[in-house]
């Protein structure tokens, strides 16, 4: 493509010479071609320069689009490495709205150099070269003014940058305004905040608006300035060539050629300028997207890694001890064993750590000091995918594509048959899907709009029996849940826990009941663990004041 665009671009330069040949022909100058050669030639040149533009197109059209394809992909590819953290401190709209200004800054880039860089920049070259068949002297001087013009031209450019690089900045938080308030819509309406919401996103787009002024205005400025430069350029050239001619230095022919000459590169430097300028905000674009979006992933396989070998699920945490990145700790020395097999529930106040310890078995976090073990092996040292494969969870907060429910039980297995599937809502209890509008072909909405939280969290208990894994993680499994719902899941949970590892961070006690074990959390200590009929038994324990707690709220709210 580069190849056909230069040669083209030599072609329409050698156009000019064609059209001096012509003209020295027609007006019978010494040494002149024949007129019907200089015809050829000259038409041989406009022929190629066409059909070269069109092949170096047609190339373009599938390579330019290939190349930003790749890119979204590979981005797309980075960003879904990061771990939940990453997610949390950032738009979900900014982050896609980057994938996207990073993809098109690209592909504009990409096709600025090739139709308008590359082809001023050769075509000047070869313009300075046919002027010095003229006067090597003109051409000297042309060369010197050409350098130093596009210099300025670059160096004022780049001093632009900060103001480009704002606006792209400002229109990338245009688009996580707009998609926080539309995931948000229901609070939004619930609190009569469109007024509120709308003034805000005034304002939001004013900055951006501002910011594109300068950055536009700016650019302006410069090519008001080329404009100015290449004017007095291209009427030095002509004047300089007539002088020329009037002393018998020069042909007809030259004074033309001179004159077609200096249009070219009048225009080739406009051109140039105009790209180079463009160029420079859509790289400022591309280097606001790329740093927010190449960020080193905090959690990567070590590169011995192996698969985690599957052998009933046992846990262990060995003297761990974490905290978050904002330095707030949670665990300090922590040791805790779950056996293989064993129904494990999690209890304690809110910021107790059992969200976090539920994060911290699945790798979402590395611990500071100590090891987590499954079967034995710490989970530092194999691969992430191999170790989430062998965890289900049924999050407290329900996550759910917008697909049909089909798609969204089978997620936890893709390769999973229609009657597995089918299974798998059945044991979860799923007997509202027979009722939706299409039955499992129904289309859920946005994070399961379209679902009350009950339907919700029995997809997601769906979705987890269907990925049958040796470890269960079930962080308020039955909280959305009526009573009588509950009781059918806790009977559908019974017969799925069976023979699995299991860890349930609970309010409702009555859930983990029939667990084997409670292990009550208080600042990231356990302070109690045991059988729940033992440490009911114990007058001043922490297990049974919440037993109580819960007893008598449930008093209050009956009465």
């Amino acid at each position: 493509m580069v190849s056909a665009v230069l040669v083209a671009v030599a072609c329409a330069t050698g156009t000019q010479y064609g059209v001096k040949a012509l003209v020295d022909a027609l007006s019978q100058s010494p040494h002149a071609m024949q007129p019907w050669t200089a015809f050829t030639f000259l038409v041989s040149f406009i022929a190629a320069d066409n059909l070269l533009w069109r092949l170096a197109g047609w190339i373009g059209s599938s390579t330019f689009v290939g190349v930003t394809g790749d890119l979204r992909r590979d981005l797309f590819q980075h960003l879904t490495g990061h771990s939940p953290a990453y997610f949390s401190a950032r738009w979900p709209g900014t982050l896609s709205s980057r994938i996207t200004a990073a993809s098109n800054a690209i592909y504009t880039t990409e096709t600025l150099f090739i139709w308008n860089i590359l082809p001023p920049c050769v075509a000047t070259v070869a313009s300075v070269a046919l002027v010095a068949t003229v006067s090597v002297p003109m051409a000297a001087g042309l060369s010197a003014l050409a350098a130093v013009m596009v210099f300025l031209m670059f160096r004022l450019a780049v001093r632009g940058r900060p103001l480009h690089i704002d606006f792209a900045r400002k229109a990338a938080a245009i688009d996580g305004e707009m998609v926080d308030v539309i995931s948000n819509i229901s609070l939004v309406r619930a609190f009569v905040g469109r007024r509120r919401e709308h003034n805000r996103f005034d304002g939001v787009i004013d900055l951006e608006l501002k910011a594109r002024c300068r950055s536009l205005k700016y650019l302006e400025k410069l090519r008001i300035l080329h404009a100015l430069f290449t004017i007095v350029l291209a009427l030095g050239l002509l004047a300089w060539a007539m002088v020329l001619w009037q002393g018998g230095a020069a042909t007809t022919g030259d004074v033309i050629l001179t004159c077609t000459l200096g249009l070219t590169i009048l225009h080739a430097t406009r051109d140039l300028a105009v790209a180079l300028v463009d160029a420079t905000q859509h790289v400022a674009r591309l280097a606001e997207a790329l740093p927010a979006l190449l960020v080193r992933h905090e959690l990567r396989d070590h590169p011995k890694a192996t698969h985690l070998v599957q052998a009933g699920a046992r846990l262990s945490f060995e003297r761990v001890s974490f905290r978050y990145p904002d330095g707030h700790c949670v665990f300090a020395d922590l040791n805790l064993e779950v056996k293989s097999g064993q129904r494990v529930g999690l209890l304690g106040q809110s910021g107790a750590g059992k969200s976090t310890l539920f994060a911290l078995v699945q790798r979402f976090y590395d611990v500071q000091h100590g090891r987590i073990l499954i079967d034995g092996q710490d989970v530092t040292m194999v691969t992430q995918e191999s170790l989430r494969r062998a965890i289900a969870i049924v999050p407290q907060d329900v996550s759910l594509f917008h697909r049909t429910v089909m798609e969204n039980i089978r997620y936890g297995r893709p390769d999973a048959t229609d009657e597995m599937v089918l299974a798998a809502a059945e044991a979860a209890r799923c007997d509202f899907i027979g009722k939706l509008p299409n039955k499992y072909e129904t289309l859920v909405g946005t994070h399961g709009v379209r679902l009350s939280g009950g339907q919700r969290q029995r997809i997601a208990i769906a979705r987890a029996f269907l990925k049958n894994a040796p470890l269960l993680l079930l962080d308020e499994a039955t909280s959305s849940l009526d009573s009588d719902s509950e009781e059918a899941i806790r009977d559908a949970l019974s017969g799925l826990m069976h023979g699995r590892t299991v860890i349930a961070i609970a309010h409702r006690l009555s859930t983990v009941r029939s667990f084997d074990r409670v292990v009550v959390l208080q600042n990231g200590t356990v302070v109690e663990d045991g059988e729940p009929d033992s440490l009911l038994r114990r007058k001043d324990g922490h297990y049974r004041r919440l037993i109580k707690s819960e007893l008598s709220r449930l008093s209050r709210d009956a009465a």
